[in-house]
Formats: C-alpha cells, sequence, structure tokens
C-alpha cells in the first residue's frame, strides 16, 4: 500500500462521512495526533496519527505554499 501524503491544511476524505453528511475535512494541527475539521459543520476531532492513515480515503485539494 502506498503511503499517503499529505500536510498541514489540506482537504482530505475520509472512508466514512460525518454524521452531518459532509465527506471534506481540512487538516488544522499537525503532530502525533492529527486533528481535523469537518467542512459541513464545523466539528472538529483528533485522530492519532496511525488511525488517520488508515481512515483517509485521498487528499483532494493541495493547500497553497
Amino acid at each position: 500500500m502506498a503511503e499517503k501524503d499529505f500536510n498541514l491544511h489540506d482537504v482530505v476524505q475520509m472512508k466514512k462521512p460525518h454524521p452531518c453528511g459532509e465527506n471534506r475535512w481540512k487538516i488544522i494541527r499537525m503532530g502525533m495526533d492529527i486533528r481535523i475539521k469537518c467542512l459541513g459543520c464545523d466539528h472538529s476531532v483528533m485522530i492519532p496519527r496511525r488511525d488517520f492513515s488508515k481512515k483517509m480515503k485521498k487528499v483532494l485539494e493541495k493547500a497553497e505554499a
């Protein structure tokens, strides 16, 4: 399985949608844990990096440099 490349402020798609119906998330913090914010309802969730890598489907938008 290829390593997924993601950075701070990227918009990603997760395998399962959020209960609000949105499936687009913005990465707002990176470290040992990754905090992502739902772009539908602005709810934020902190996930361990290992779990995030498993649950992320793809990067939809790369952050501007």
